[in-house]
């Protein structure tokens, strides 16, 4: 395990521990009740259960990424999982634009704004790391 990798606080840990339980959590209710998650939607109709399926694959992957980067502590995984985050819910923003629903605007901008700043805060912590490192090198003599 790096430098990079241990200084992580331990409260990102915890928000991304949280996050990918939620994911999982999201991913099982699509899978097996699906009318819960999306009420608006006429689940029989041709093709929407594997829609349905695939969005459910997805936010598994989603939530198993979250789950290994924050159980490896990796500074470089936990941001790549955070801007698929951001775009996942800059898409999501802009969905309910387009269906001019403010619920979903609203809980994008949110999610948008926390990703944005969880990046912030894992790059933030790795490049003050870095650079404490190089200055405690030693010199080389030429």
């Amino acid at each position: 395990m790096t430098e990079g990798q241990k200084s992580l606080p331990k409260w990102i840990l915890i928000i991304s521990a949280l996050f990918a339980l939620m994911e999982i959590m999201v991913s099982i209710s699509l899978y097996f009740s699906p009318a819960s998650v999306v009420e608006s939607v006429d689940l029989k109709a041709k093709g929407v259960d594997y829609l349905i399926y695939m969005w459910a694959a997805r936010q598994f992957a989603l939530g198993f990424i979250f789950a290994f980067a924050t159980l490896k502590k990796s500074a470089p995984m936990l941001t790549i999982a955070y801007i698929f985050f951001l775009v996942m819910f800059a898409g999501d923003f802009l969905i309910g634009i387009a269906q001019k629903e403010n619920a979903l605007i609203i809980s994008a901008l949110i999610m948008c704004v926390i990703s944005i700043g969880l990046i912030f805060a894992i790059n933030k912590r790795t490049v003050i790391k870095q650079k404490e490192s190089k200055v405690n090198e030693p010199l080389i003599a030429q």
